[in-house]
């Protein structure tokens, strides 16, 4: 018990001093790495109020020799604790005693004199900066001491702000220590820790759920689902990270919303793991956006003394290093050795670990990336299937059969004009037998398997959040729960404090707020920009279209026959890697301009600016990466005209058509190298190489003679501030939200598109990993319970991907074709003639003046009639050229199929939504026994308090009688 007198002590103290300020060194029941300190006021007193650090040099071993023969004390506490402190103390995150730990870092810029610029100094906050008077040289330009002036100016106003800010987080009770220039010129760091007293205020305010001294089992269900998970875990034995977090699943801590007054109800054995890093560093962050400064014009937090100067960085530290002789196990050497490791790529990932380090909305991040890698696999399977199956039946296919026999000997139409002669058909052999193997029977059934698939991802990954929602203890976590959550931002104080004074009104009104009239300029602004964007992709499509048919034109005029036939193919190749560049380029600038959109639009709060952006940024990426897609899907080859009557675009460029086996295979080559281009180099290249060079181009500021003997002596604050800053989880699921839509709005005609994604995502996870552990900054831990406005993005993408698909089989491929003539215009009911069914016949001679070949004898014998691919009457006919009753059969047939494919398929998809419950059944068990166990836990609380009252007091109290009420 006492732990206790000593948490009431402190809290006595701090109400009677009113601001905290009492408690600005060690307290009595403040956290090191060797356990509570003990009740040694003196300390607190001595160290930090009277006695500044001064470590220049050697002089820091001199300064602590004289502190601890000062205070006994002190020194026998430092010295039982020499044993349990890592033996390079610089690897861990604390203050220059090692004892108090460092929660979060501040950086600012540190203009020292020329004269000492080499030297470093360092000292405690509390200790006020003396600054010695510049002496100006006899000689000196009047513009540079003005300018000179004005950055001395500048600074000074900075480093006042600083002091201001920094005066109220003591007033909030942190404890700070400042370092400049001691390895770093030019750069200081502002350390701050947050004492036990602060964390347990802080924790009450924000409501965090911490562990009870309650233990309960946690059972499996009924005892054959027990049994199958004692199997399943067996069976998964090899597949488990070793992170030694497996071991007690069956046992769980009962949660409790954290009470100062209620400090018995919790596990505080370890107050030095109560509080993990995690929690220490959002608290602290919390307390800094809570902070203000008043000193410019304007109320200022901590996101404006950013992005003013006041501050350069802030970060929380890791928790140590993960290489090296002196590296000690930590939680991010473990993620490093565990997880972030390609060799390990087929285990699975320690999502706990990721939890308990980075926070729940970066777990959330990776186990739905987990989730959604695993469902590729069946997926990818069953793709690939698919293609098997349309390699094993290619030479039994009759279309391609007929299309590659020379007996046939059809003579088509030119694809171009002038430049373009006859040509033979079964020069098509090879693209109708390649077709063939994205284009069959079995499309159909993968298109439907797949709109299931991603409603099954969908509900299984509802589940899956639902258990770790469990497991984390965020069942009962709200996302608007707890006032800081709806914190305005700073760029929205500073709008409302000029709206403010243009009214006259002062500057903290509380009517005053920005409304859609005040918005307006922006919205249109918003609107304008994003119609603008939509055309700029469209016409970057139309410019590719337009490189398409003028080279291939061009190659035509000026290529032998022999090359001739590989010509269709070089430029299908050429123009999609010029969509692939487009389409990377492109994202950078569209990401940029839909930041400055949001940043116009001035959002309330950081949800409401995140949740904004996202969409910005979702429409401009999504049309960047589709518009090609869908117009080679649903546009080519059906505005062309025909011949003798061709659509012409840009002059003389006729609008390009497909090859005799339609436009699917192109398709299918965009999408290739589309969704393999993105994943290689965007993603992947992109995401390995820039953090890297961003890192080498920080370092070069350094001295390279001094650079390796830094990297060895360097604490870890310094060490991170070398590491690249954390930008958010945005652009990792947006990538995995474009390919999920690579993977389900075409998959008719592209099976493979899975097993590429699938390939991607293991790499993916490793890569994310070891970037997130090695490359980034730690990321503040925020608190979430779903993954947001991206399941919203995931549902419609896979409504979306029904109906696209619907028509990919439809109109693109020759599926319904092929079935209208099997069942209606075929003999004997087989495909024999289907080919010679969909050609259409033209006359030669009703070629417009200057549109016919220039070489008619190129195959050698002369062509009065040719054959184009279209369903029109013939030139022999009473409607010439008129679309024919075949070609009416068919539309009426593809419209049908659309209505009921997409009417079965979500059916089907509403019916497995409705199947599976998104709660499991073993959890809802678990939370209505979690309540429970709450109460009786109370319960048993008050009846010891009871009973220990009457154990004081055991002298028997008079009954009370209610008094009579008079009528």
């Amino acid at each position: 018990m006492k732990g206790e007198d000593d948490v009431n002590t402190a809290r006595k103290d701090e109400e009677a001093d009113g601001s905290g300020e009492k408690l600005l060194g060690f307290n009595s029941t403040e956290e090191h790495p060797s356990g509570p300190r003990g009740q040694d006021s003196m300390w607190r007193n001595e160290k930090y109020e009277t006695v500044p650090l001064d470590v220049q040099g050697t002089d820091e071993d001199d300064s602590k020799g004289t502190r601890d023969s000062l205070y006994p004390q002190t020194a026998l506490r430092k010295s039982q604790q020499e044993n349990e402190r890592p033996k390079d103390a610089k690897l861990w995150p604390y203050f220059q005693d090692g004892l108090r730990r460092i929660d979060y870092v501040l950086t600012y810029n540190v203009q020292m004199p020329q004269s000492t610029h080499k030297q470093s100094s360092k000292s405690c906050l509390c200790c006020r900066f003396k600054r010695e008077p510049k002496i100006p040289p006899a000689h000196e330009d009047p513009e540079l001491a003005a300018q000179e002036q004005r950055l001395d100016y500048h600074a000074d106003d900075q480093r006042l702000r600083r002091e201001e800010f920094e005066e109220n987080l003591r007033e909030m009770g942190l404890e700070m220590e400042k370092e400049e220039g001691t390895k770093l010129p030019g750069v200081g760091f502002l350390k701050i820790h947050a004492p036990w007293d602060v964390l347990c205020r802080e924790a009450e305010f924000m409501k965090l759920k911490m562990p009870t001294t309650k233990i309960y089992k946690v059972s499996q269900g009924s005892s054959i689902v027990e049994k199958v998970n004692m199997f399943l875990q067996k069976v998964t034995a090899p597949l488990q990270p070793k992170v030694g977090e497996n071991q007690t699943e069956n046992e769980k801590h009962l949660s409790y919303p954290f009470s100062r007054e209620k400090q018995h109800l919790f596990d505080l054995s370890d107050r030095n793991s109560f509080f993990d890093s995690k929690t220490r560093s959002s608290i602290v962050y919390e307390i800094l956006k809570r902070t203000k400064c008043t000193r410019a014009k304007y109320i200022m937090g901590i996101s404006s003394l950013l992005g003013s100067g006041v501050y350069t960085e802030a970060y929380p530290l890791h928790d140590g290093d993960i290489d090296g002789v002196h590296a000690e196990t930590n939680d991010r050497k473990i993620l490093y050795e565990q997880w972030a490791s390609y060799s390990i790529f087929y285990k699975y990932q320690p999502i706990g670990l990721v939890r308990k380090y980075f926070g729940e909305k970066v777990g959330l991040y990776f186990a739905w990336l987990g989730v959604y890698t695993q469902m590729l696999i069946p997926a990818a399977i069953v793709g690939v299937i698919v293609f098997l199956y349309g390699c094993a039946t290619v030479d039994n296919n009759i279309p391609s059969m007929e299309v590659c026999d020379e007996r046939n000997n059809i003579t088509m139409c030119p694809m171009c004009d002038r430049a373009c002669s006859y040509w033979k058909l079964v020069t098509a052999c090879g693209t109708a037998r390649a077709s063939h193997l994205f284009d069959n029977a079995a499309t159909v059934f993968f298109a439907i398997f797949m709109a299931l698939w991603a409603t099954m991802f969908m509900e299984h990954w509802k589940r899956r959040q639902m258990r770790l929602n469990y497991v984390w203890d965020m069942t009962s976590f709200e996302d608007g729960e707890g006032k800081q959550k709806s914190q305005p931002r700073a760029e929205y104080e500073f709008h409302v404090m000029k709206k403010s004074l243009k009214k006259e009104q002062s500057p903290k009104a509380e009517n005053v707020k920005l409304t859609c009239r005040d918005r307006m300029p922006a919205y249109m602004t918003i609107i304008t920009m994003m119609v603008f964007l939509i055309f700029v992709t469209l016409a970057i499509v139309f410019g590719v279209v337009l490189y398409r048919v003028s080279i291939m034109t061009a190659l035509h005029m000026s290529s032998t026959p022999t090359f001739r036939t590989n010509i269709r193919a070089t430029v299908k190749t050429t123009a999609a890697i010029i969509n692939l560049i487009i389409i990377i380029i492109m994202d950078e600038v569209y990401g940029a301009i839909a930041r400055w959109l949001t940043i116009m639009e001035v959002p309330k709060t950081d949800k409401s600016f995140e949740e904004r952006l996202i969409f910005k940024t979702f429409i401009l990426k999504f049309a960047n990466a589709f518009t090609p897609i869908v117009y080679l899907a649903f546009f080519r080859g059906r505005i062309i005209g025909r011949p003798g009557k061709y659509l012409y675009v840009m002059g003389s460029y006729r609008m390009e058509e497909c090859a005799h086996a339609g436009c699917l295979m192109e398709l299918c080559i965009q999408l290739c190298i589309t969704m393999l281009g993105k994943q290689l180099i965007q993603n992947n290249l992109f995401e390995i190489g820039v953090p890297k060079l961003k890192k080498m181009l920080r370092q070069r500021k350094i001295d390279k003679n001094h650079q390796e003997e830094l990297n060895r002596t360097l604490h870890r604050h310094e060490k991170d501030h070398f590491l690249g800053p954390f930008v958010g989880l945005n652009p990792e699921y947006m990538e995995m939200i474009i390919q999920f839509g690579m993977v389900t709005l075409f998959v008719a005609s592209f099976p493979l598109a899975p097993l590429f994604a699938l390939l991607n995502n293991v790499i993916e996870i490793r890569l994310d990993a070891k970037k997130f552990v090695t490359e980034l900054r730690r990321p503040i831990a925020v608190r979430a319970k779903d993954i947001g406005i991206w399941y919203t993005l995931l549902r419609g993408i896979s409504k979306v991907a029904v109906i696209v698909n619907a028509f990919v089989i439809s109109f693109t491929s020759d599926f319904i074709p092929r079935l209208v003539y099997q069942h209606m215009y075929s003999p004997d009911g087989t495909l024999h003639g289907f080919v010679n069914h969909t050609l259409s016949y033209f006359n030669v001679s009703h070629f417009q003046p200057g549109t016919e070949p220039m070489v008619p004898m190129h195959l050698g014998y002369k062509v009065d009639v040719c054959r184009y691919k279209d369903y029109r009457d013939p030139p022999w006919s009473d409607t010439p050229y008129e679309f024919s009753r075949e070609f009416w059969a068919i539309l009426a047939a593809r419209l049908a199929f659309v209505i009921v494919f997409q009417n079965v398929v979500m059916l089907m998809s509403d019916f497995v939504d409705w199947l599976i419950p998104d709660i499991p059944k073993d959890i809802s068990i678990q939370i209505h026994k979690e309540r429970n166990l709450v109460v009786e836990l109370f319960m048993k609380q008050e009846r010891g308090k009871k009973y220990r009252n009457t154990v004081r007091d055991p002298s028997p109290q008079p009954l009370r009688s209610r008094p009579s009420s008079q009528a």
